[in-house]
């Protein structure tokens, strides 16, 4: 049986428009969780492993009757990050619109989905809209699901069937990991049947303990055992690792950099490496389509786009840093995305906020 016979005729039309074939990822992660098995899928960057986190839910949720908007929460994804919680639900537009005009021209009526996001920036109106008009497919962060389990909203949480978890890896090894189980065991608590969790990540080693983190378990106590006895959950390991050719160069524009004895934008002689560093740089941007440069400092960040713009006599590159507004930031990530933006200059307040197929080259600064 071929990966795509698991889905209903219009969820199998797009994705065959849109894609040339599953990858490992979405064919192993699929069969797992169609199963109802608790899964973690290990697969690299540009896998599909998030859209086979969600193509199974998805398919499900648009052929079944709609619910009482009470019950229409059904699915939650957990983001550790909520710059990666927006690229998810700007993601989610292109299988939910591309699935009902494939039912539409097959002359189906599907159910309407709908998405919604509960992150620290979600504004109060929006939070009391979500409570009275839940959405089919909820977005949040582990602090915001905690604030949520511990409100009178935790309500609209009590269908929720499937449970995703993303960059899992993240959040294992720390407080705030133990923060999120605590979480997930309030939200098998009040659901009416226990969620399937589905965990996602593109580095998580070893995968057992990862696997026994997202699956949780119970406690069973007993007269003579007052401690308890602990049984995990079983979960699903779907390891689909792909082989990374990695093309490495280390970059010295100078060659003696004690004795730089260059010149700045103005002509006159200095001692700094800086004015080699630029030119250097915008070379190797203009050789490629897309160009991340990553550095320390805002300050340098904020240089090094200044300098590259003023050498190419554009702007090609925009600054990324943390006192760079969240509505600028996502700008500026769209920017690269579809390739109106040459290059980003960040810090690592980009690391976890771009989700995009390629990226052409990184250089990393000091």
């Amino acid at each position: 049986m071929s990966a795509l016979d698991r889905f209903t005729p219009a969820t199998r039309s797009w994705f065959e428009t849109s894609f040339a074939a599953p990858t490992a990822a979405q064919e192993r992660g699929w069969e797992a969780i169609a199963t109802g098995a608790h899964t973690l899928i290990h697969a690299p960057t540009g896998s599909g492993k998030t859209l086979a986190a969600f193509l199974w839910s998805l398919d499900r949720l648009f052929i079944e009757d709609l619910p009482a908007a009470s019950d229409r929460c059904r699915v939650l994804y957990v983001s550790p990050m909520k710059a990666l919680a927006y690229d998810i639900e700007r993601n989610l537009r292109s299988p939910l619109r591309g699935i009902a005009l494939a039912a539409e021209r097959r002359s189906e009526a599907l159910t309407p989905l709908t998405t919604a996001m509960r992150t620290g920036d979600t504004p109060p109106a929006e939070r009391r809209a979500m409570h009275r008009r839940p959405p089919d497919i909820l977005i949040t962060t582990p602090e915001s699901l905690y604030l949520l389990l511990t409100s009178a909203a935790a309500s609209i949480l009590t269908p929720v069937r499937w449970v995703i978890v993303d960059e899992i890896h993240s959040l294992a090894g720390g407080k705030r990991g133990a923060h999120l189980s605590l979480s997930l065991e309030r939200l098998e608590e009040i659901t009416r049947e226990p969620p399937q969790r589905i965990g996602l990540s593109a580095t998580q080693r070893p995968l057992e303990r990862i696997a026994e983190f997202l699956g949780g378990g119970t406690v069973t106590t007993a007269p003579l055992d007052p401690a308890g006895s602990w049984t995990p959950r079983p979960v699903t390991i779907v390891d689909a690792p792909r082989d990374k050719a990695f093309d490495i160069e280390i970059v010295v524009p100078l060659e003696d950099m004690t004795s730089p004895d260059t010149v700045d934008e103005a002509g006159h002689p200095t001692r700094s490496i800086w004015p080699s560093v630029y030119p250097a740089i915008l070379e190797m941007v203009q050789r490629h389509r897309s160009t991340i440069v990553f550095s320390n400092s805002r300050g340098i960040v904020e240089r090094l786009a200044g300098a590259l713009n003023e050498l190419a006599g554009d702007e090609i590159a925009r600054a990324h840093h943390g006192s760079v507004s969240r509505e600028q930031r996502l700008i500026i990530e769209d920017g690269l995305k579809s390739g109106a933006l040459r290059c980003v200059v960040a810090t690592s307040t980009l690391e976890l906020g771009i989700d995009m197929d390629a990226v052409d080259l990184v250089i990393l600064v000091e």
